[in-house]
Parts: C-alpha cells; structure tokens; sequence
C-alpha cells in the first residue's frame, strides 16, 4: 500500500525553485494524489551548474509500477467513455494552467538540467502548453470511415483507444518531448504513465500534479527511477497496452524487444546524426544564423535534431566556418538561471565525460582541428559546474568516431564539398534518418535533395525544432512512428475496428 503524501506544493506559480524542488521531492504521482515509494528508496537531484544537490526523486520499482499501472487501467475505462471532445477541451484546459505556471516550471527546469533559462528552458514550458493546445482541439478528428462492402451490408470502421499507454522519456528537453506523448494518447481516450528521465525529474512531477487538477484521477502518472528497476517493469506490464519512449537506439533496442514480446506497438525516437548542406549560393548571413541555431549549441548539443555533420561548398567554406566560430564565441555560457546566460551545462558528470572523451579524440586526430568556443564562466560558485566549450572540428576522416557517432554535446564537424551528388551520398552515410537541412537559393536543388534526403524530417533555408502539428519521427536507427501530428494521434494512439451490419 502506498502512502499517501499531504499536498506541500504551491498551489499559485511559485518562482523559488529551490524550494519548489525540496516540495516535489521523494514522490510519485498516482491517481491524482503524491505518494511515496514502497520501498522508501530515493535518489539525489543536482544542479549540475553548481555540483549542489537540489532535491530527491522517489527511486520506483516494479511494485509502484504495479499500483499506477492498475490505477491508470481502472481510470481509462470512465476516460474512454467520455466523449472525444470533452476530453480534447480538459486536456486544452490544462494548457491554461501550465501558461500560468512557464516562469515557474521554466526555473525549475533550469535548476534540475542546466538549460538555460533565456534561450532553452523558458521557450520548453511554453511549447508544452502550445502542444496541449493543438492535440486538445483535435478531439472532433477521431474519425472512422465508411466502407462500401455489399449491397444491404453497413461496413464501418471507428476509432478505439488502446489503453493504458507507458511513456518513458528523456532527459535534454523532457517537458515537451513529454507533452508529444501524453497530450495526444489522453485526448485519444487511453491513460497515461510516464517514467521521468533520472536526471529530470521533478519539473514533469509538478506539470503532472497541475493538469491533475483538471483530469479525472488516475489518467496521468507519474515515477521516476532507473531503466532496468522501473522502465523495464513498465514496459512489461501486461495491462500495458503501448509504449513510446525518446533515447539511445541501445534502450530502444531492449524496448521494442521487450514489447514484440507482448505484440504490443511502439513509438521510438532514439536520435540523430543530422546532416547540414550549405550551398556557395544561399543567403550568407541568414544561413550563418541557421547554423548557429541548427547546431543546438544553447542546448549543449544534446539535441537528436542537432546539426551535428555540416557539409558547405568549398568557395564559401572558410569564410562560413570562420563566421559561424565567431558567432559561437559571442555567446555567453554561465548560470543557466541568469538572463544573460546563452549557453548552460551538460546534464550529469557521465555526459560530460563522454563528450570530453570524443572532443579529446578529435583534438589528437592527425590532420583535424578543433575551434573552441565561448568561454568557460569565471564565477568561483559555478566552478564544479559541467560546462564544455562548444567545438567546431573540421579536417576530421569520414570514419571518425565524432562523425559516425551520435555525440550528444556541444561539437560540430564541417566538412567542405564540391559535387552534389558527392556530399548527398556523405550525408546518407549514416545509420541516422531524423532531420536534415538545406540551404540554398536554387529551389530545384534544394527541393531534389529534400526527396532524396534519408531522414524523417527535411528543412529547406531553416532548421527548427519539432513544432505541433508537423509530423515527426525518423528512419533506420533513428526509431518507428511519428509524433506532433494528428497522424501520430490516429495512427499510434489508437486502433481501427470494423464494424459490419447486414440489413438485407
């Protein structure tokens, strides 16, 4: 049994986010109430600017996935009887509460994964309540058809919930990549439980405490605790019905073999390797901006969209990487909750020695050379922080680990080329398929290279993030399925029946 914690969260916005993290600390939330573990176990949250521990996160197991599982599966039966828009207008309606909660889920967001607040964190809390918006207008659009059979037969199909559906999600933009999945499976009639990201879990506790004031109890909930003691449970449970999860191909890989297991669907988004193609004949300036913004820098780099691999035709290709280096440099890494801050840390001491390691190599590689970027912030209270300067490499061999291999950090290579056919097949030469960009002024090229392109998501003369109502979701190991549409609502939130009357 669990226990149940008493409310000691902030009803109105608070912007205290340190006592914000204490509050939401050491809790789960099922069936619309804070409880704590059944084992008791919890685990350390920390600002990874400052070294500092902030809070703790309820450590779940199987048993606790159990109990939101069951509780989840006892809500969907009254969810799913409830006419399609009237949950489309509660799930719109938790979008009000979250646009009265952006600063404050903004600053917590900062505080527990290093984004910084100006450029990263604040525009997260908003798109999540636009992206409860968009999926809860779209209850009306659960529709089936008519299908001409035989004379005296009916034949139709309707759409049909599955049930209860669980989201694991990941750690670098954890509130909207969690929206994606929740807004469109609770407007589709199924319920929800979303196993939190271990290094991000307390600003998605409090999105789920504040859209629980609007839904019925048990349709949204929320653990947190580690892959193979709480997601794996998760994804075995036989009362659930579907999972969607966001992170490396290897976890999607143990995932999707888990859940063949069952025969039950799965949307994965495991990442990207995305390629940039920069033509002597684009806008010079607007397609400097482009990279900068393209290469996620004030992420980090830890961005599946990330323009990790840029290829730039050689009669430009010094003046552009020359330009895009100096831009990098004017950005200003430092405390992710200042409002001066572009650029803030890595989320945990494991990613920041990862992308050492590749940053290392590259600086050792024969023939390579990489430009560091920005600097390192002086304040002696940010000194244990997990800042990287971002680096752009060029020079490097085509087999190099930091071209072939998804790095997840703040570098770049840039490659110059010369035939389009060439560097359409170096862009290609990728296990990756989520976005690719072209910039170019010759809509013929640009638009040729957008068909034969082997990603998911192709962007000509911009490179933006998943936006609502654009379909989004890659190919080969960049994962199944498509989110932000209403394709991903009907197609992966729900299944199809037919039903046949014969009247003759």
């Amino acid at each position: 049994m669990l226990d149940v914690i008493k409310p000691a969260t902030p009803i109105a916005p608070s912007l205290d986010e340190k006592a914000l993290a204490r509050a939401l600390s050491g809790r789960h939330f099922i069936g619309g109430r804070f409880v704590a573990p059944l084992s008791g176990g919890t685990f350390a949250v920390v600002n990874p600017a400052t070294g500092i521990e902030v809070g703790h996160a309820a450590d779940g197991d199987a048993a606790d996935v159990d109990v939101a599982v069951l509780d989840a599966a006892r809500a969907q039966k009254e969810w799913a009887k409830m006419p399609a828009r009237k949950r489309g207008a509660l799930v719109a309606k938790c979008a009000a509460v979250i646009r009265e909660h952006v600063e404050e889920l903004a600053r917590l967001i900062a505080l527990e994964t290093g984004k910084a607040l100006r450029t990263e964190s604040r525009v997260e809390a908003n798109t999540v309540a636009d992206v409860l918006e968009f999926f809860g207008g779209l209850g009306s659009e659960l529709k089936g058809e008519s299908v001409p059979f035989a004379p005296g037969v009916l034949s139709v199909t309707v759409r049909e919930p599955l049930g209860v559906v669980g989201a694991i999600i990941p750690w670098n933009v954890p509130l909207l990549l969690m929206s994606l999945k929740i807004a469109p499976a609770l407007v589709a009639g199924n319920t929800i439980v979303v196993k939190s990201a271990e290094e991000a879990p307390l600003t998605v506790l409090r999105i789920c405490e504040l859209m629980a004031r609007v839904l019925p109890a048990g349709c949204f909930n929320m653990l947190s605790g580690f892959g193979p003691e709480c997601g794996g449970p998760l994804v075995a449970h036989p009362l659930v019905r579907k999972v969607t999860f966001t992170g490396s191909v290897e976890v999607g890989r143990i995932i999707a073999r888990a859940a063949a297991e069952k025969l039950i669907p799965t949307t994965l988004e495991l990442g990207g390797k995305s390629p940039m193609l920069v033509f002597a004949d684009c806008d010079f300036e607007k397609t400097v901006t482009g990279a900068v913004t393209s290469m996620r820098f004030t992420r980090q780099g830890q961005s599946c969209t990330a323009a990790s691999r840029i290829y730039v035709e050689r009669a430009i290709f010094d003046r552009f990487v020359a330009a895009v280096g100096d831009r990098v440099d004017a950005m200003v890494m430092g405390d992710p909750l200042d409002e001066k801050t572009d650029i803030g840390t890595m989320i945990s001491a494991e990613q920041f020695g990862k992308v050492r390691g590749f940053i290392e190599e590259g600086q050792a590689t024969q023939g390579a050379t990489g430009r560091a970027c920005s600097r390192l912030p002086d304040d002696p209270a940010l000194s244990k922080g997990l800042f990287i300067q971002p680096y752009i490499f060029t020079g490097l061999p085509d087999d190099s680990r930091l071209v072939r291999q998804e790095i997840f950090g703040p570098v770049t290579c840039v490659f110059p080329f010369d035939d389009v056919e060439a560097v359409l097949a170096e862009a290609n030469d990728s296990e990756y398929g989520l976005a690719a960009s072209v910039w170019t002024n010759n809509l013929k090229v640009g638009l040729d290279l957008a068909h034969r392109l082997e990603a998911g998501l192709v962007q000509i003369n911009q490179n933006l993030v998943v936006q609502a109502n654009l379909s989004y979701g890659g190919v080969k190991s960049s994962g199944l399925g498509k989110e932000a549409s209403l394709e991903s609502m009907l197609e992966h939130f729900m299944h199809k029946k037919t039903i046949m009357v014969n009247y003759s």
